[in-house]
């Protein structure tokens, strides 16, 4: 696929971003002028829900696709769900990756952290991505070599030229952010348990917890992985660490994020972190791991001070399982 036919897909997607939010959009204010009640359904958990909404954009978003690219490939939250299967799904086909409505909890209360996202992948990596988030009047957008930007006009990161590095303490004078996910299951050792010691661990004073201790500035949850990449990508954010979630969730974040200059790895710490290979994050393997674009410091490059944060996350961050067939 040559760069005139990125280019045109990329306009395409643009426009089919900002049309699916109006959808959103319109919807909630539905709801605000009560002629909706905003009910919803359960799939595997009171958590884990889906509205009306959430089906009728991805339908929206399906045939817009259809019509215009048939031989495209098509892989969206809701027509996933509804099967048996938990197999990962994209292959070297060009495909269209989409949550119509991620945060489809905080769009029930009408708590702004919501979107629509949707991102087009090629040989498996996320070149495009398209982030709306209606309420909050946020469009995120990027496309492999043209950057990434906010509103279409301000280029991401928002501090840039240079960028400033990780602190030289990380994640100490962090802001980290992270979820609760939908795996609720109060199980010794499963996988909320190990979350909540390492959000713990992140946020204790130096020193404390064994040493584990991070004291991070601030820990922030938005209850959407997609908007917590997008604040990533603008550098609001300087780590984000999660495992659950899904490659619609997070498809077109990573090609924001990256395009901005971030890097994404997996959640789970290897045996010997401050040694280890810093893998790329593979897109359907449901552990991501991501630090914010950074320049240099004095004496280290911006990809330096990343790899170090990275390092430091994983010394105080405990493996998690959510494995799949496919990945």
């Amino acid at each position: 696929m040559d760069d005139q036919q990125i280019s045109e897909i990329y306009a395409f997607a643009v426009q089919l971003g900002k049309d699916a939010g109006d959808l959103l959009m319109a919807a909630a204010q539905a709801r605000i002028n009560g002629q909706h009640g905003g009910s919803y359904d359960e799939k595997e958990s009171s958590v884990d829900i889906v509205t009306k909404t959430d089906n009728d954009v991805e339908n929206f978003i399906r045939t817009s696709i259809a019509e215009k690219y048939p031989d495209h490939a098509f892989l969206g939250e809701e027509s996933y769900s509804a099967g048996a299967s938990r197999t990962y799904l994209v292959d070297d086909r060009p495909t269209w990756v989409v949550d119509p409505l991620d945060g489809t909890v905080n769009f029930t209360h009408l708590f702004p952290m919501f979107c629509v996202s949707i991102a087009f992948v090629l040989n498996g990596v996320p070149v495009i991505g398209i982030i709306n988030a209606p309420f909050l009047h946020q469009f995120f957008s990027s496309c492999s070599g043209k950057g990434a930007w906010l509103n279409e006009t301000q280029r991401l990161p928002l501090l840039r030229n240079p960028g400033p590095p990780l602190p030289p303490n990380a994640p100490s004078g962090c802001t980290f952010s992270c979820e609760w996910g939908k795996d609720r299951r109060d199980i010794p050792d499963g996988n909320m348990t190990r979350k909540v010691e390492s959000f713990v661990n992140m946020a204790s004073e130096r020193g404390g917890r064994g040493g584990k201790g991070g004291m991070v500035h601030g820990m922030r949850s938005l209850g959407s992985a997609t908007l917590d990449l997008a604040y990533t990508a603008m550098g609001s954010f300087d780590i984000w660490w999660e495992g659950g979630c899904w490659e619609w969730d997070v498809a077109a974040g990573i090609a924001i994020l990256e395009e901005a200059g971030g890097l994404v790895t997996t959640a789970n710490p290897p045996d010997e972190p401050e040694t280890a290979e810093i893998p790329k994050a593979h897109l359907g393997g449901r552990l991501y791991l991501a630090v914010r674009p950074a320049g240099p410091s004095e004496t280290e490059t911006g990809r330096q001070t990343q790899e170090r944060t990275v390092r430091e996350v994983w010394k105080r961050v405990r493996e998690l399982d959510y494995s799949r067939p496919g990945t």
